[in-house]
């Protein structure tokens, strides 16, 4: 299902919140967070690649001469190790941290997340579990996406298999479903890497300092492309974005660091506060 892009009265409006207070609440039962599993599901065909490529290499090898054979087994043993490192990399990240139980929120929000929005771009795995962890703050969710704006296959994919909550809002990037210095919380887990263009995640960072109180947090959670991501996950690691990317969205929204958190040594979860009047 395509999410239907907010309207320019969107910007104004201050939505119904979504009545989520505990998993398998009114929004419908509680799904499984993506693990080892799933991620490998929605992004399969890069799984594939690697797997076809390590077989063809030993195979290939079988037939040219000693230097080529070399190079064929070499290349074939980078892509059986960078399938291996991912996956166990992949499993210790969703399947075995603290990442999905939310443990590590309260050493960004200390007060807890109050009047939040939740923004996801197709896939939605944060507002159960911090619904869950504060039933008394009051919840919405916007969905962003867009396939014009989210192309990757993997959030298509997840997105059929896991279909938008009942009473998830749709919206853009630049047009966020809450009313100017409105809410204490923004939360973007594992979404804003998929909006690809530089202007979609400006936008995004900008709408979120529109609607965030003085004082307001936007809470961020993505991997990064750094040296412990590509060490495991080899180029797929550029699917993410640098700290520095992110850093440099925060400050043209005039949001600034206010503490940054490790997660499994692979995600980094950063609170940006907007400033006091």
């Amino acid at each position: 299902m395509t999410a239907r892009p907010a309207g320019p009265a969107d910007r104004s409006a201050t939505p119904a919140t979504r009545p989520v207070t505990s998993p398998g609440g009114p929004a419908g039962p509680a799904q499984r967070p993506s693990g080892v599993r799933e991620v490998i599901r929605y992004n399969w065909p890069m799984y594939a690649a690697g797997a076809a490529t390590g077989v063809a290499g030993r195979l290939l090898a079988r037939h040219l001469p000693a230097r080529p054979a070399a190079v064929a087994r070499a290349v074939s043993s980078v892509a059986a190790a960078l399938l291996t490192t991912s996956t166990l990399a992949t499993w210790h990240v969703y399947d075995r941290s603290a990442l999905h139980t939310y443990d590590w929120l309260p050493d960004l929000l200390p007060a807890g997340p109050g009047d939040h929005l939740v923004v996801c771009t197709g896939l939605d795995e944060a507002s159960r579990p911090v619904a869950a962890r504060h039933p008394g703050a009051r919840q919405r969710v916007a969905d962003l996406y867009d396939p014009d704006l989210t192309t990757e296959g993997s959030i298509r994919r997840a997105r059929r298999h896991a279909p938008p909550a009942p009473g998830t809002l749709p919206a853009r990037p630049g047009a966020l479903p809450a009313a100017t210095g409105s809410l204490d919380t923004v939360l973007a887990v594992l979404a804003a890497h998929e909006l690809r263009r530089p202007a979609d995640r400006t936008a995004l960072f900008t709408e979120a300092a529109r609607v965030l109180r003085p004082g307001g947090t936007l809470l961020l959670v993505e991997h990064l492309r750094d040296l412990a991501n590509t060490a495991v996950y080899g180029p797929g690691a550029w699917h993410f974005q640098p700290r520095a990317t992110w850093l440099r969205h925060a400050a043209e929204a005039g949001l600034h660091p206010a503490a940054e958190r490790r997660i499994a040594t692979l995600i980094t979860a950063f609170a940006f506060r907007s400033p006091v009047a």
